[in-house]
């Protein structure tokens, strides 16, 4: 598998298994319908893939014109933030309207599910290098 195919058919799962997540989650914390929330959770899983190859696009431009090379903690300290911190921009506006919330609500809605995705991820990429192996990096 090239390292192309393999980011693919791991944003691919990621993002589906996102989906199975969150839908059930909205339906049940917010006593949502099953079809609204699933769309909701498309919507945000789409926002969360353009976001993702959009920042990473950019703070990768960015890195490559510091004079100081590697990712200290700093850096991926800066680097989180603004990726959270963006998607963040876009989740709370979505939600408080989808949803008919507050955006108190959804600020805490998206936190929330801030901490769902910390595990989700770290339980998300030891299974997937468990089935599809480790990356030629991690070699």
């Amino acid at each position: 598998m090239t390292i192309t195919q393999r980011k693919l058919l791991q944003a691919l799962l990621y993002e589906t298994g996102a989906v199975i997540v969150v839908t059930p989650i909205i339906v049940w914390v917010f006593d949502h319908d099953v079809a609204s929330s699933f769309w909701l959770s498309v919507a945000m899983s789409t926002i969360a893939v353009a976001w993702n190859y959009l920042f990473n696009s950019g703070f990768e431009a960015w890195e490559r014109k510091q004079s100081v090379k590697g990712r200290s903690w700093q850096r991926r300290l800066a680097h989180g933030v603004g990726f959270e911190g963006g998607l963040a921009l876009f989740f709370v506006p979505l939600i408080a309207w989808w949803l008919s919330v507050s955006w108190w609500v959804a600020l805490i809605t998206d936190a929330s599910l801030l901490l769902v995705f910390f595990i989700y991820s770290i339980a998300f990429t030891w299974a997937f290098d468990r089935i599809f192996g480790l990356p030629d990096s991690a070699k």
